[in-house]
């Protein structure tokens, strides 16, 4: 297995990087066809839930610090049905990587390569996957160092570039509908970043001062959170709520809107830079988490056997999920969430509740 160590500050900026991930350009539509013009209120409201959904997570990975998911699922819950939730658990990250590929292939089929079928795109993209993830989570970690940096810069001009567009009359009225539309909208904003941010679990024992753990969780979903607020508020102060419903990436007809005097124009390949670096790092991560999780199930001492192979299939993967763009995003607007609420919920208060009646029994 990867023996490599991470510090605390890289351990935050992977969860930081890993929140904001695909969110950044595709999420502002959800809530917005939920919520309408309260999308904005729904942001705020699914941070504050999110940040309980990690304080949850943090809590369970302090039960065993040193060992991960896969090792405690036996640990706690027996070998044989530790064994088969982990099975379970290995579709999760499987089919989530398969999915941000082919949502790479569309985007990039769609605005920028128009010509270039999708499988290519997914084929190349998967090859760098593979590379990243046969590099180790130490290696990831830390080039995550160096391109948050270049994250926040370009993150901070794109935000300043959108200030003069705001305009107040499009959040109007508020709460039109009721608190009802504003919880339901949290619901996926608590979904898509912070229930997938259960994957960290498999890295915890990879981070050192682990009593710090917990708290440097909630920091990175706090500021990556904070990112995805921005994003969605600025969606629905500039464009409306009706052209965010309407829009498969609603971030990137933003960034199409910007026009500064007559020299600056036309700089979403800003806000492309930034998805296409935080969605690398989301996948890759996942990848790098499915294929450590299988090998600790099939009692494989190095991961990288698996890359190759693994690679096949998410490519294959990518392209038989989903016909074409629309069918894929009304399907993971609609019953994602419900799928990662139950690795990110219910599997963590399973654990925490056998913990505690394994122990009390103990004593």
């Amino acid at each position: 297995m990867d023996n490599k160590k991470i510090d605390l500050p890289q351990f935050t900026i992977l969860v930081i990087l890993i929140t904001i991930g695909d969110s950044i350009l595709v999420l502002p539509a959800i809530p917005a066809a939920i919520a309408k013009q309260d999308a904005w209120l729904s942001a705020i409201l699914g941070l504050l839930i999110g940040l309980f959904v990690v304080y949850l997570l943090g809590t369970v990975g302090k039960l065993y610090p040193h060992l991960t998911l896969v090792e405690y699922n036996e640990k706690i819950l027996g070998k044989w049905p530790g064994i088969f939730v982990s099975i379970l658990f290995i579709f999760y990250p499987l089919l989530s990587v398969a999915a941000h590929v082919r949502e790479i292939g569309d985007f990039t089929t769609t605005h920028i390569m128009t010509n270039t079928p999708v499988i290519m795109v997914n084929l190349l993209f998967v090859v760098i996957i593979v590379m990243g993830a046969r590099l180790g989570i130490e290696v990831i970690a830390r080039s995550g160092e160096i391109f948050f940096f270049f994250f926040t810069i370009l993150f901070v001009v794109f935000v300043i570039a959108l200030v003069p567009l705001i305009d107040l009359k499009n959040v109007q009225p508020i709460l039109e509908g009721g608190i009802q539309p504003v919880i339901d909208g949290a619901f996926t904003v608590v979904a898509f970043p912070f229930m997938e941010l259960v994957v960290f679990l498999m890295v915890l024992p990879y981070v050192n001062h682990q009593k710090k753990i917990r708290k440097s969780f909630l920091i990175g979903s706090l500021c990556g959170g904070l990112v995805l607020v921005i994003i969605i508020s600025f969606t629905i102060l500039i464009l409306g709520y009706d052209l965010t419903q309407r829009s498969f990436y609603p971030t990137f007809a933003l960034a199409k809107v910007i026009r500064i005097g007559d020299f600056l124009e036309r700089i979403e390949v800003i806000l492309a830079v930034m998805w296409i670096l935080t969605t690398y790092y989301k996948i890759t991560f996942y990848f790098y988490i499915l294929n450590v999780a299988l090998a600790q199930i099939v009692r494989i001492k190095e991961y990288k056997v698996l890359l190759y192979p693994m690679g096949m299939i998410i490519t294959v993967l990518s392209i038989v999920i989903s016909p074409n763009a629309a069918y894929f995003n009304d399907t993971i607007s609609k019953y994602w969430p419900f799928y990662d609420s139950t690795f990110s919920v219910f599997l963590p208060l399973l654990l925490l509740i056998v913990a505690f009646i394994r122990k009390k029994h103990e004593r």
